[in-house]
């Protein structure tokens, strides 16, 4: 629908902590769950971020208008999401992950697939990309040797087969194999 702002994840409503309505929230994007932000709570609605404690990776929230641990019990599961208008500005090099998915993946002429999700690895973030031709997701890790350019608003992304190790295959590399033709 025209003129309605993106929505960026958030997470979900985890299992309650606490009497007071407050949960964990699971697959958080803690940039997003500051206090005083207004979150969208499975599709309707609209409340502000009360409290905020636990880490970054486990985050614990508190809703305006959920005030008690069945009430935070019955939003277990719903998605939390946020006007991207009203999320915090990021760095020169720094995507929402929602910007990347769809974005198809190539390096020059050669289409290698697009873009399914964004994946936290313990060392870096990867795109998952779905091949073109088929086969099992390829994993490109988001640094500065594997990612030539982005480019969200023509939706493409160009990669380094030669740092993938890719640039001689025409398929990525399974487990145990170089990547190599047979």
């Amino acid at each position: 629908m025209a003129g309605t702002p993106a929505k960026l994840s958030a997470g979900r409503v985890g299992r309650p902590h606490g009497l007071d309505g407050s949960f964990y929230v699971t697959g958080p994007t803690s940039r997003l769950l500051a206090v005083g932000t207004i979150v969208t709570v499975a599709g309707t609605a609209a409340l502000a971020i009360r409290r905020r404690a636990g880490t970054d990776a486990r985050p614990i929230v508190r809703l305006d208008g959920v005030d008690d641990r069945a009430a935070a019990e019955a939003l277990r599961g719903s998605e939390l999401t946020v006007d991207a208008d009203g999320a915090p500005m990021l760095a020169e090099g720094e995507w929402w992950a929602s910007e990347l998915q769809g974005c198809e993946v190539r390096d020059g002429d050669r289409q290698l697939g697009t873009v399914i999700r964004l994946v936290e690895l313990p060392s870096c973030e990867a795109l998952e990309v779905r091949p073109a031709a088929g086969g099992e997701p390829l994993l490109v890790p988001m640094v500065k040797d594997a990612i030539r350019n982005v480019d969200t608003t023509s939706r493409r992304i160009e990669v380094d087969l030669d740092f993938l190790g890719l640039a001689g295959s025409s398929r990525p590399p399974r487990d145990g194999d170089s990547g190599g033709a047979p």
